[in-house]
């Protein structure tokens, strides 16, 4: 399985970007799909993910209400949609998914909040 992950950019306070991850291979069986983040100086953080099976997405709380996970099952790609974007939301954005006890990530993509 390899991720493409897509759709950062430079944006400014208030905007909106969607990201997008294509996955090739087979992940119909995925255990657990998401996205993280990362920002200069920090951690690696989950930001949302859904579990296979599971009804409901596990959002970051600092992204309630103003981030939206989705995916296209035929297109075997996920989104994230960003809204209201705050400076602190600049990070290197990556998705990721657990198949079978085996974790794969995307190669990250760069979001930028700034005026």
């Amino acid at each position: 399985v390899q991720l493409q992950a897509s759709g950062g950019g430079l944006v400014q306070p208030g905007g909106s970007l969607r990201l997008s991850c294509a996955a090739s291979g087979n992940i119909f069986n995925f255990n657990v799909m998401g996205w993280y983040r990362q920002a200069p100086g920090k951690q690696r953080e989950l930001v949302a993910a859904i579990i296979s099976g599971r009804g409901s997405t596990n959002y970051a709380d600092s992204v309630k209400g103003r981030f939206a996970f989705s995916r296209d099952i035929d297109k075997n790609t996920w989104y994230l949609q960003m809204n209201n974007l705050k400076p602190e939301d600049t990070a290197v954005y990556y998705c990721n998914i657990l198949i079978a006890s085996r974790l794969y990530w995307g190669q990250g993509t760069l979001v930028t909040v700034s005026s």
